[in-house]
């Protein structure tokens, strides 16, 4: 845990996020960041996340002010240079579950950090690697409640979890956040 004698501000609204960020702080406060999030043409995937996560961190400092800690991130899966957001309905969540399925993608978190007009930015990258799937494992996937809320369509830390085959690199940044890294860059940021 780390001892902070200001107010910490999650600027997210995954509850995968507003867990993990419990194993850092005692206290934090939600408060998702409402912006637009279109990408500009041509970004790549790590470069896309840390992107995201300045914007958000930039809407929620207007919102509470440069003097809290401010912690924004934002999480994408890419396969083929594709970057896959989160699905818009079955048919969607289909195609990108078919897309993963027997081939290695990447996960890439971007984090920025913000206090008293300073910003720090930084990305997680971990490559996972789903089995073959049978359309029948991919069918009973996409009829879960799981794909809908999360980049890739898919979550690890569920039912997609019997999905992959492997990882290299953090699992918590798949999950969301990459957590060990990230209390490390809060406790050299905030000295």
């Amino acid at each position: 845990m780390i001892n902070f004698d200001k107010k910490v501000i999650l600027a997210s609204a995954s509850p995968r996020r507003q867990e993990l960020i419990k194993t850092i702080f005692d206290s934090v406060e939600i408060l998702p960041a409402d912006c637009d999030e279109t990408l500009p043409d041509g970004i790549g995937a790590r470069e896309a996340v840390e992107y995201l996560s300045k914007i958000k961190n930039k809407a929620s400092a207007k919102l509470t002010g440069k003097e809290n800690l401010i912690i924004s991130a934002d999480t994408v899966v890419a396969v083929d240079d594709e970057i896959l957001g989160k699905p818009v309905d079955k048919e969607d969540a289909r195609r990108m579950i078919s897309l993963l399925s027997g081939k290695v993608h990447q996960v890439y978190t971007g984090v920025t950090l913000s206090l008293d007009g300073k910003t720090k930015t930084f990305s997680e990258k971990t490559d996972v690697e789903f089995f073959d799937l049978t359309e029948g494992e991919i069918e009973e996937y996409i009829n879960s409640k799981e794909p809908y809320d999360k980049a890739g369509a898919y979550g690890i830390q569920g039912k997609a979890g019997l999905l992959v085959k492997k990882i290299n690199g953090d699992y918590y940044n798949v999950v969301g956040f990459p957590i060990a890294r990230l209390k490390r860059e809060i406790e050299e940021f905030i000295k």
